[in-house]
């Protein structure tokens, strides 16, 4: 590879990560061209960027970045990688988990760099897959605030009338 190629691979590398901060790395090697295309368009369908990297230049664009975080991932890009892009920190790690239990053995999660904090090894697949997403957190939030506001209009309704009533009557009192 010439020198103005790697170039320009890096600061595409670099440019990826800045746009993407989460990452999954993954070993796909050995999948059949059938397995490779239902996981890239599995991928595609979840919202993540699949591309299939050399090591070295993966390695020297994340040695460059000020984060001693990232730079945990390092030592499992051993062998073939192919980076997992993504925007739902949860999302590559509940895709690899639906795969496996389709019978695909790849991909095998290397490592990942979910929401500043790096996860090396396949065992932290669980782990990752329970991470909630901004959607699902917001969801409890919501979920939460809501409870107290339902159980206080479902007593009231269910009170026939007549609590609002005295509500009105205690309020326009104190007044």
């Amino acid at each position: 590879m010439k020198k103005e190629l790697k170039a320009q691979v890096i600061e595409q590398i670099a440019a990826q990560l800045e746009q993407t901060p989460n990452f999954y790395i993954t070993d796909i090697a050995g999948l059949n061209a059938e397995q490779t295309t239902k996981l890239r368009r599995a991928c595609f369908e979840a919202g993540i960027k699949l591309t299939v990297v050399k090591n070295t230049l993966f390695e020297h664009v994340i040695k460059g970045m000020d984060n001693e975080e990232i730079k945990l991932v390092i030592p499992a890009l051993k062998g073939n990688s192919a980076i997992m892009y993504t925007e739902v920190a949860n999302a590559p790690a509940k895709l690899i988990k639906k795969l496996s239990k389709e019978g695909l053995e790849k991909p095998v999660l290397k490592a990942a760099y979910v929401q500043e904090c790096a996860f090396v090894g396949a065992d932290k697949l669980d782990e990752l897959a329970s991470i909630k997403s901004k959607e699902e957190l917001l969801g409890d939030i919501i979920g939460m605030l809501q409870s107290p506001i339902n159980n206080v209009i479902s007593a009231l309704q269910n009170a026939g009338g007549q609590t609002i009533a005295g509500l009105v009557k205690t309020l326009s009192e104190k007044e």
